[in-house]
């Protein structure tokens, strides 16, 4: 089976395996990236990490209309960026949310998810080992 499948990455993320390890791991999304690749090797998975806004919604608009789903990690953008949910509102591609750390375990300003209801499945909580759950997920979906 042939899927495309992007991964999206936000703000700060490219910081993963060395920004506060005991929230978030000290697996780097490098070394995070290589084992899925290595793991699905049947799979086109394209990997994209940036810390601007724009940027991001780009990505999105540029895999959103051809690949077989999206993984978005938004990072801190999960909570102040309607204009991110409206990319996502506007892409045919189906897109997970997800977030390494639970985010409604954590501090209060990042319980509110403005991609919450334009995401079809949201993985929280699930360390970087999420990402694997995503691509799973997509697989099922075929």
């Amino acid at each position: 089976m042939f899927l495309n499948i992007g991964i999206i990455n936000g703000p700060n993320l490219n910081l993963i395996g060395v920004r506060e390890t005991s929230i978030y791991g000290s697996m780097t999304m490098d070394e995070m990236y290589g084992s899925l690749v290595e793991d699905y090797s049947d799979i086109n998975i394209h990997y994209y990490q940036s810390n601007h806004e724009g940027r991001l919604i780009d990505k999105l608009h540029e895999l959103g209309f051809s690949y077989d789903g999206i993984i978005l990690n938004a990072g801190g953008y999960t909570h102040t960026s309607i204009a991110l949910a409206d990319a996502v509102r506007a892409i045919t591609t189906p897109v997970i949310e997800l977030h390494i750390s639970d985010i409604y375990a954590r501090e209060k300003y990042r319980h509110h998810s403005y991609l919450k209801d334009c995401c079809t499945h949201h993985i929280i909580g699930e360390g970087i080992g999420g990402y694997k759950m995503g691509i799973e997920y997509f697989i099922n979906k075929k």
